[in-house]
């Protein structure tokens, strides 16, 4: 039995094979790291609280019964049921399987809007992370260096745009950073740290329940933070971003986070798919291929609970899909009973950094202290590794000054937005 992807869903669905299976089959867990990202927590190595190794939790001793192989799917033939792949030093094999589990994720989504491509960055890898933290420290020590006022004041200016879960924590954690940096140069002291934080929807986090959207708005207005609904980016330029409304903002800093969308590798198995992604019927099984299974965010699984609609793209769903495909591989082969994917929304949680939170566990909404513990907890439960020492690192961000240091070990090159993939920075989507 081979997995394709470690994410979410594969990761999930490959630990809950071994368990299911206790060695009674082989299963292969195919991915291009050797560890699973826990995505909820990157904006926090961004800000410099975690370190990155933290939300990178080793696949070896955290899939027991699991062989890992070191390598990117490059192609897969359904009928002969064989897939090629290729390591990191470039050797090609086969690998002939008897069940698939495709959970190849997702990846920035694009837009065609002229230059945002050349100038802007995406937010779903480490490498991003890491790119963007030096990036936003590089910012104000240029600024603090520099003798020209409209130069400073460029690069004393951020935006994000999308306002989702992901843009939003990003905004949150990154004017923090900002502030901390700045604290550091004296010669900065009286200049404004200008944060925009933009999304075409009528509100931010549009996806979630609107008192965490009003919690959250009201959050970062009192922090002097901008926030333009109803608005994106028309153009982007080296010396600036033209958003909708007409207005020219001279910046160094545009981050992307509108979204995903499904790895483009779904297209090229010939299926029939829904918006790039992979059709599925409800127990997570390809239609007319009893051996090819889907979940995560590259697979349409119908919605039980929203007839007529597809599962979100999120990575509530995609592990509980992990899950649930696990199961059905291992009733298809005799173990146990196949169920259909069902599962109604838990709640979501929002940290918006410092003290500052917005959650909605179970639908009881809350903000403030209450929020973050929370979060944090919900975190602490939800990451499957590392756990300790998670939360050994908040814990001495909350004691000491954070370190406002450019490690420079990522280079805007390393992490183009156009034609990567998040765990591939380097290399394009085709």
């Amino acid at each position: 039995m081979v997995v394709v992807g470690g994410g979410f869903a594969g990761f999930t669905a490959a630990r809950t094979l071994a368990r299911i299976t206790r060695g009674t089959a082989e299963i292969v867990l195919i991915n291009p790291t050797d560890y699973f990202l826990y995505l909820p927590l990157l904006p926090e190595v961004a800000a410099g609280i975690l370190d990155p190794r933290k939300v990178a939790i080793p696949l070896s001793g955290n899939c027991p019964g699991v062989r890992h192989l070191l390598a990117t799917v490059d192609s897969v033939d359904v009928q002969a049921r064989r897939l090629t792949c290729t390591d990191p030093e470039g050797t090609s094999r086969e690998l002939e399987y008897d069940r698939l589990v495709l959970a190849v994720g997702s990846v920035n989504k694009l837009l065609p809007i002229p230059g945002v491509a050349d100038h802007a960055h995406g937010f779903r890898s480490i490498g991003e992370a890491l790119y963007l933290r030096d990036h936003l420290i590089r910012q104000i020590e240029l600024a603090d260096a520099s003798d020209d006022p409209e130069e400073r004041r460029a690069r004393c200016t951020f935006v994000v745009v999308g306002a989702g879960y992901t843009g939003t924590e990003v905004a949150a954690q990154g004017q923090l950073l900002t502030r901390d940096a700045r604290r550091h140069r004296p010669g900065l002291s009286d200049q404004p740290l200008r944060w925009i934080l933009a999304d075409l929807a009528p509100r931010i986090l549009p996806e979630l329940d609107e008192h965490l959207s009003r919690t959250a708005h009201r959050t970062l207005v009192k922090r002097g933070m901008e926030i333009r609904t109803g608005t994106s980016v028309s153009e982007a330029t080296a010396e600036g971003v033209k958003l909708s409304d007409g207005e020219f903002v001279p910046t160094r800093s545009l981050i992307w986070c509108v979204g995903v969308r499904p790895d483009p590798f779904v297209e090229s198995l010939g299926l029939p798919t829904e918006k790039g992604r992979l059709l599925t019927d409800e127990y997570l099984n390809v239609p007319g291929h009893p051996e090819l299974f889907a979940c995560g965010d590259a697979a349409a699984v119908p919605d039980l609970t929203n007839p007529g609609q597809y599962t979100a793209m999120t990575a509530q769903h995609a592990s509980r899909q992990g899950k649930r495909v696990a199961h059905n591989v291992a009733a298809s082969l005799g173990m146990g009973r196949r169920e259909p994917y069902k599962h109604g929304d838990l709640g979501f949680v929002v940290d918006l950094g410092g003290v500052k939170a917005a959650a909605n566990p179970l639908g009881v909404p809350l903000s403030g202290l209450p929020a973050k513990a929370v979060t944090r907890g919900y975190h602490l439960l939800a990451v499957p590794g590392g756990r300790a020492r998670i939360a050994g690192n908040w814990l001495l961000d909350a004691l000491l000054p954070r370190q406002t240091v450019q490690l420079d070990l990522v280079h805007g090159q390393a992490v183009p937005l156009a034609g990567t993939t998040p765990e591939r920075p380097d290399e394009p989507t085709g």
